[in-house]
């Protein structure tokens, strides 16, 4: 579940927060949280499209460099996931028992 920000009235404007979490083969998952990383929902795109194509997951983690190869991951999650998405994506689904 994704974490909700409350901003105190009168405060400066809290970072947008995102989040992934990623499941491993092994049962085993890992949740990352970070502030926004693109400025817009094309920044987004383009760096969901980087991140497939790199076939891994580089992250700066508490100062200490992260990389997860996809080989090692079963599926992720991202959350919020973007307004705008490319047109191969699938939309408005949801998970059937």
């Amino acid at each position: 579940m994704a974490k909700v920000i409350k901003q105190p009235e009168g405060s400066a404007k809290v970072p947008e927060r995102r989040g992934i979490t990623i499941y491993f083969i092994d049962g085993s998952k890992i949740r990352l949280d970070f502030p926004k990383q693109t400025l817009n929902e094309v920044g987004t795109a383009l760096k969901l499209k980087e991140v497939l194509n790199a076939r891994h997951i580089v992250a700066e983690v508490d100062g200490v460099l992260l990389v997860i190869p996809f080989d090692n991951v079963k599926y992720i999650e991202a959350h919020p996931a973007p307004a705008k998405l490319p047109e191969y994506i699938l939309k408005g689904a949801s998970i059937a028992n």
